[in-house]
Parts: C-alpha cells; sequence; structure tokens
C-alpha cells in the first residue's frame, strides 16, 4: 500500500506541477501580445478620420458589391452571412479611387453580417460610423433590379452564406457572363467566388474553364469547421477545380491573390486589401498611395517565414521598428503559432513564438 500511496502521491504533484507550468506558459504567452487600443476609442472611428480617405479622386463611375442574404448553414443551425471586413476595406479601397460604390444582394433588403470583434479594425468601425455606407449596407438592393450598365465592375463579397445563395442565382450568373465577355472587371474574395461556379459562357464552355482562380481552401474551410462536406453544398475549392479552374492554393490564412485578365480573385479575408487594390488596376489606373495596416504588415511577415525562412522574417521585424517606425499587429503572429500547435507542428510553434517575442522587444526598443 505504501509504494501505491507513493505512486498516487507524486501522480498528484506531477499533475498539479504541469498544470502550473501551463499556466506560468500561458501568463508569458499572452504578455506578448499588444494590448489593444482601447475598444470605446476604436469604435468612435468615423471615415473622416481616415487619411486615405482625404483628397478625393473625381468620380470615375461605380462598382456592385454583392453580398449574401444567407443567414443559416443549410440544415446545421449555424449562423451566417457576409464578412463585414471583406465589404468594409473593399468599399474603401474602391471609394478612395474614384468609384462609387452600392451594395446588392439576392433578396434585398437587410443581410445578415458577421462581425468578428477580434478582426475589426479603424477601416471597419468607420464603415459602421458611416451613414451612406450604412444605409446602403442595410437597404441592399435586390439582385434582380440591378442594371449591369451602371457598374464598371462587379465585386462578390465573401462570407459562408454565399455559398448558398450565389451558385444557383440566375440573375448572378447573367451578370458574370455579361460583365466577362464585354471585358468589365469581376472580383470575388474568400467564399465570394461560389458565384463564378456555375457560369457558363455563350459559346457554352464555363468562365472557370483554365482560369487561375483562387478561394477559401479545402484545408482553410476544414480547420475550421471538420464537417464542412456535410453542411456546404460542396467544398469551394473542389467545385472551382471540378470547373476546370487552376487553382491558386496558397498559405493558410495569409494573402493570396489570382489575377487573370479581368478576373481577380482573393483567398481569404486576408486578402481583401490585395484584391481591391488588384480590380483598380484592372480598371486601368494606378491604386491610390495607402499606409499598410497593421495587420497586413503581420501578414507580410509570415509570407515572409513561409517562403525564405525565420531569419528572412526577424530581419524584416527589425526594419519595421528600427527604421520604418511602422505597426505590425503581433496578435495575428500569436493566432498562427496558435495554428500551428493545434496542427502539431511544433518546431513551426516555437519559431513563430520566437517571431512574437522579438517583435515585442523590437517594439519596445524601436518605437518606445
Amino acid at each position: 500500500m505504501s509504494k501505491k500511496r507513493s505512486i498516487i502521491k507524486w501522480s498528484v504533484i506531477g499533475f498539479f506541477s504541469l498544470i502550473a507550468i501551463l499556466i506560468a506558459f500561458g501568463a508569458w504567452f499572452i504578455s506578448l501580445i499588444p494590448k489593444e487600443i482601447s475598444a470605446a476609442d476604436l469604435e468612435l472611428t468615423k471615415p473622416g478620420d481616415l487619411t486615405y480617405l482625404e483628397n478625393s479622386i473625381p468620380s470615375r463611375g461605380k462598382v456592385l458589391a454583392v453580398v449574401t442574404s444567407t443567414n443559416v448553414m443549410g440544415e446545421s443551425g449555424k449562423s451566417t452571412g457576409y464578412e463585414l471586413t471583406e465589404l468594409s476595406r473593399a468599399y474603401y479601397v474602391f471609394q478612395a479611387n474614384g468609384f462609387e460604390v452600392d451594395v446588392a444582394s439576392p433578396l434585398g433588403g437587410e443581410p445578415p453580417v458577421i462581425i468578428d470583434d477580434e478582426d475589426m479594425g479603424p477601416y471597419d468601425y468607420a464603415f459602421l460610423n458611416d451613414s451612406v455606407a450604412q444605409h446602403k449596407a442595410t437597404n441592399t438592393i435586390p439582385i434582380q433590379a440591378i442594371n449591369p450598365d451602371d457598374y464598371a465592375a462587379v465585386y462578390f463579397v465573401g462570407g459562408k452564406g454565399a455559398m448558398f445563395d450565389f451558385p444557383q442565382n440566375d440573375k448572378i450568373q447573367s451578370l458574370v457572363r455579361e460583365y466577362y465577355e464585354s471585358d468589365k472587371v469581376i472580383g470575388a474574395v474568400c467564399h465570394g467566388p461560389a458565384a463564378l461556379v456555375n457560369v457558363t459562357l455563350t459559346n457554352g464552355s464555363p468562365l472557370l474553364q483554365n482560369k487561375s482562380i483562387s478561394s477559401f481552401t479545402n484545408k482553410e474551410e476544414l480547420f475550421l469547421i471538420p464537417d464542412a462536406p456535410t453542411i456546404f453544398p460542396f467544398l469551394l475549392q473542389d467545385k472551382l477545380v471540378e470547373k476546370g479552374a487552376r487553382f491558386n492554393d496558397g498559405i493558410m490564412y495569409l494573402e493570396n491573390v489570382s489575377h487573370d485578365g479581368n478576373l481577380v480573385t482573393g483567398q481569404n479575408p486576408w486578402s481583401t486589401w490585395a484584391m481591391a487594390e488588384t480590380m483598380i488596376r484592372q480598371l486601368g489606373y494606378a491604386p491610390k498611395e495607402r499606409v499598410k495596416t497593421p495587420e497586413e504588415n503581420a501578414v507580410y511577415v509570415l509570407t515572409l517565414y513561409e517562403q525564405k525562412g525565420y531569419s528572412a522574417a526577424k530581419s524584416t521585424i527589425k526594419q519595421f521598428y528600427d527604421e520604418e517606425q511602422v505597426e505590425m499587429d503581433r496578435t495575428l503572429i500569436a493566432m498562427h503559432s496558435i495554428v500551428a500547435a493545434m496542427q502539431w507542428k511544433i518546431g513551426k510553434t516555437i519559431k513563430l513564438i520566437g517571431l512574437l517575442k522579438f517583435a515585442k522587444n523590437a517594439q519596445e526598443n524601436g518605437l518606445s
């Protein structure tokens, strides 16, 4: 019995020691993540606070943004809608570059919207405080009422609801076909490319045949929703490939844009800025200069890490803080380290935490 008690004793000690170590590590890890800007201050951001929108460019025409009307993912009961950040950021890119934006949806009226507090930044709160933008976003035009001649481009906003009401919509299909065949610009991001999967050109060939396309990938989808194949009518990557697309599969949860003629598609929410500015280039204009957001700077560092390794990413972080004096969203690096840990990529997790720690020290020394 004495031996048994000893085993139990040391097992209990070991268990609580492990808990203590995990708590200590968790506290240290959280200390590497920057304290957020006061939410109260951030939520008060208005369009007039965004220097990017100053010195407006004369009108160059209009862009139509299309959002989903679907609020539930099939029979799963899970709520959905369009992603606010995928509308707000593209909206201001179009506006800053001289294009008025109208918002449409399959049913018209007020569409369901997904607002993820962790992703919200100044542009997104400005959109919520923009009376004109809010009127358009909460009183969307029914897609059936749209006159294609009124717009220079169409942009399909992402959000999982798009998987349910974009693919089979006849008006969306005819709009995309008309725009493609008249060389007007078509953009889509994340789940927005669901609008393209059933489009057939007047010659009978699929629009997507041999086109370079990006969208939310199977890996990204299944990581977040393991039962996605039973919830969605299809996995978007699979359907795009089935329709003949050359799928451009980028790094998980990092910026990736495909540009094939007048088709511009982005992989995920982090691709929205680049996708919208690529649309501006395809419309024939150089995008207005814009200060990159802290989130975009973090995406750049993470991309460097994936493509060129730890040293290249570390060098760029040092350059950001020591020379360029720019901000970087360390929270995004922390999130990617957690994703790596969940995938049991321990080496990658350790290196990303190393970058996180280096970034904290660099910021304190470079911007203090």
